[in-house]
């Protein structure tokens, strides 16, 4: 067999295959970049891209319907629901050929081979009969959709995140499992474009590692659109009786039957490393979910073998899909010099109103052991949201006590995601909370609700008149 010689592999053509790639280039070595399926991975094809357009599409009809403002009157109706998952589908290729195909013609080093990789040794993978070797290379083959070993749930057909977004009739009623950023998306989504939703989650609260206040909230404004969320559910049996799935349950203990037209699962994904030959070769997977371990440096057990994105795990961003994919390349190509660093990752909910956040919140610091200050505002006090006549939600920040260090911040706003990079900011440049307060932010700006609640370790707002702080 022909063996092709090059600088690197890798073997996985999203982000952050394409950003090891990218990355290596700049470096001036030769890449060979597998990839088995549609180009683009997860994000723009069945993630981020889709999901936050379907989003925005649900709002748009959500709020149009709803003014807020005295003696106007608007009106909206998903006319043809089809038409909107075509007009997804549209933005979806678009992006893919401009950010992935079309990326590729301008780096030179760079050779994409489609097809299913598999290792035959720690320097060698095989793609159709043909084979590939270098020194190092990088494993970035992405996560799928993961359905819970529930009795006849499998059998049901569900949904998953995938499937839900490749609708082509709304569901008049759906049950989505799961409490954390997908199934919350996607059922006020589809609860908003027209189906009846309950959201079944099995923690007593929606995302389980963040404060209680916020969670709460943030399930109360769902609950104000209509959305079931029901906690505390432990799942005995899925099953179909005529047109309808029926879910047996306990919750909190009782038992409760819940049935709708449809049901989707959302209760996470899992690492795709299952037929890669990564075990022949020695590579240590998790016994759990089977992710690539890596280690700070995003090396595997073996060594010239990386992994980056979400086949490695937790963070599953592209954002730092594509940072890993980088720092792999990097420490891959010039030896193991730089750590991966999260300490100011901000991550975002694209719920309405969003839930952002960054750093610490309260029940980590505390967890650790840290002594600490915390400052809310409700966002009744920013004026932008006064005006805007959406008062939905509160701003928190969090630092060490006797300290101006910021640990962390928490946004529940109908923008908190552009909110949030303003404290990832703060955390990542030691800016410290004082200095929040004093700079300047212009009036009637979403980033002004950030400078009021850092004064609000110090100061009554609602003492101060507009701008005199």
């Amino acid at each position: 067999m022909r063996t092709e010689r090059a600088d690197l592999v890798v073997v996985g053509g999203g982000a952050a295959g394409f950003a090891a790639a990218i990355g290596a280039h700049e470096l001036g070595a030769q890449v060979v970049l597998v990839h088995a399926g549609t180009i683009g991975g997860t994000c723009v094809n069945v993630g981020c891209v889709p999901s936050k357009t379907l989003i925005r599409a649900a709002e748009a009809h959500h709020r149009a319907a709803r003014s807020r403002f005295r003696g106007i009157e608007t009106s909206s109706r998903v006319r043809d629901f089809a038409a909107v998952i075509v007009h997804k589908e549209e933005l979806v290729a678009s992006l893919r050929q401009a950010k992935y195909v079309d990326v590729l013609a301008s780096y030179d080093r760079v050779r994409l081979v489609q097809g299913r990789a598999e290792f035959r040794a720690p320097d060698t993978v095989l793609v159709d009969g043909q084979a590939f070797s270098a020194p190092r290379v990088i494993v970035a083959t992405g996560a799928q959709p993961w359905l819970p070993p529930i009795p006849g749930l499998a059998a049901a057909e569900p949904l998953t995140s995938t499937s839900a977004f490749e609708l082509r009739r709304l569901p008049r009623s759906l049950l989505v499992l799961g409490g954390r950023y997908v199934a919350l998306e996607c059922a006020q989504m589809l609860a908003r474009l027209g189906a009846r939703v309950t959201l079944l989650q099995r923690s007593e609260h929606l995302l389980p590692p963040e404060d209680e206040d916020l969670t709460e909230r943030l399930a109360h404004h769902l609950r104000e659109e209509g959305i079931e969320v029901v906690t505390g559910v432990e799942i005995e049996r899925v099953g179909r009786q005529g047109e309808q799935v029926v879910l047996q349950a306990r919750v909190r203990g009782e038992p409760r039957r819940f049935a709708a037209e449809g049901v989707l699962c959302a209760t996470g994904r899992r690492p795709q490393t299952e037929g890669l030959g990564l075990e022949r070769v020695g590579v240590r997977l998790g016994e759990e979910d089977g992710r690539l371990l890596v280690d700070e440096y995003l090396a595997s057990s073996v060594p010239g073998i990386y992994g980056a994105g979400d086949v490695i795990g937790e963070p599953a961003f592209v954002y730092t899909a594509a940072y890993e994919g980088a720092l792999a390349a990097r420490n891959a190509l010039e030896g193991n010099r730089e750590r991966r660093d999260y300490t100011a990752l901000p991550w975002v909910i694209f719920t309405d109103p969003q839930l952002a956040g960054v750093g610490l919140n309260e029940k980590q610091a505390r967890a650790q052991g840290i002594d600490v200050e915390v400052a809310r505002l409700e966002l009744a006090e920013v004026p932008r949201a006064i005006v805007a006549r959406d008062t939905r939600g509160f701003i928190k920040l969090i630092k060490r006590r006797g300290s101006d260090a910021l640990l962390g911040a928490r946004v529940l706003a109908p923008e908190g995601g552009e909110q949030i990079m303003e404290a990832a900011l703060a955390i990542r440049h030691r800016i410290g909370v004082s200095e929040l307060a004093a700079a300047f932010h212009p009036y009637l700006t979403q980033g002004e609700g950030i400078k009021l609640c850092a004064l609000s370790f110090t100061r009554e707002v609602r003492r101060l008149s507009c701008c005199a702080a």
